[in-house]
């Protein structure tokens, strides 16, 4: 989950920060058409916010995982693990007919690994210290092989895609519900009063959260898809294998709560309302879909 919680912060923030600034400039005001609302306009306005909000978010994936997860990125192997992550890596990306990610280790206790990256040919794999600890090499081997897949699907791109579509939505609605309570509510006739901005504001930030749902369930469809393809890199014993021993490890007791769950191979699986949120589908479903 770590990947889509960093892409969904720096999402967000761009997006409020693009809203402000477009009604600084007083864009919102062009959009007023008799005391009515342009709808052309706004949906015009609210794509160019939308989309620039996911892929300033895409192009400063890499970047941010890099900082934010504190990831070693290995130029030149210095121990017999290093190269083997490094020749597994490059032939697995041959395999699955991407460039040669970059690739890196993060210290964290928990077994994870994550993928991230712009395009096909300019990705990042790593993997973590507690991965490294707790995981034999054909289990790793698969693991590496899911976050390969991840690439090779081009979901990021994809998310991008769909967080874009959705957060033109988000824009849009929340303009429409600020010019009803300007309008209606609150009887302003002249120009936008605070009581849009402030009603904007709101409802930008409640539909972001539905908008959220809607990213975490093809985030859930996608796992399905990265395990059959790290399935087809290694076998789906191993695959499987895999998924087991993050059972082992993270299922029996829930992580810490400010802990990033790994938008790669595992994730914390919420119950009832909650579950909607979540990255990842429980685990014995996707072992099950892979013994299917």
């Amino acid at each position: 989950m770590m990947r889509i919680l960093l892409f969904l912060a720096t999402n967000v923030a761009v997006l409020i920060v693009i809203s402000v600034v477009f009604r600084l400039l007083g864009i919102d005001s062009l959009l007023l058409e008799s005391g009515g609302i342009d709808m052309g306009a706004l949906l015009i306005m609210a794509a160019i916010i939308g989309f620039s909000g996911s892929l300033i978010s895409l192009f400063l994936s890499k970047t941010l995982a890099k900082r934010g997860m504190g990831v070693h990125v290995i130029e030149q192997p210095s121990n017999r693990l290093e190269q083997w992550l490094m020749q597994t890596v490059a032939r697995q990306a041959e395999q699955a007919g991407i460039g040669m990610p970059e690739v890196g280790i993060f210290d964290s206790p928990d077994p994870n690994a994550f993928a991230t990256g712009w395009n096909r040919n300019e990705a990042l794999v790593a993997v973590s210290t507690g991965l490294l600890r707790h995981m034999r090499e054909d289990e790793v081997e698969a693991v590496i092989g899911h976050e390969i897949s991840h690439v090779a699907n081009g979901d990021m791109v994809t998310l991008t895609l769909i967080q874009g579509v959705v957060n033109t939505f988000v824009v849009f609605l929340s303009r429409i519900v600020g010019h009803v309570v300007d309008r209606v509510i609150l009887k302003n006739e002249q120009g936008y009063g605070v009581g849009y901005f402030v009603a904007s504001i709101v409802a930008e930030l409640m539909l972001s959260v539905l908008a959220t749902m809607i990213v975490m369930w093809f985030s859930r469809y996608r796992e399905y898809r990265a395990d059959a393809g790290g399935a087809s890199l290694t076998s789906r014993h191993q695959m499987a294998g895999a998924l087991r021993a993050l059972q082992r490890v993270h299922e029996p007791q829930d992580l810490p709560s400010g802990e990033f769950a790994a938008f790669g191979v595992s994730g914390r699986i919420g119950r009832g309302f909650m579950a909607l949120f979540r990255s990842h589908p429980p685990l014995e479903k996707r072992i099950a879909a892979l013994e299917s």
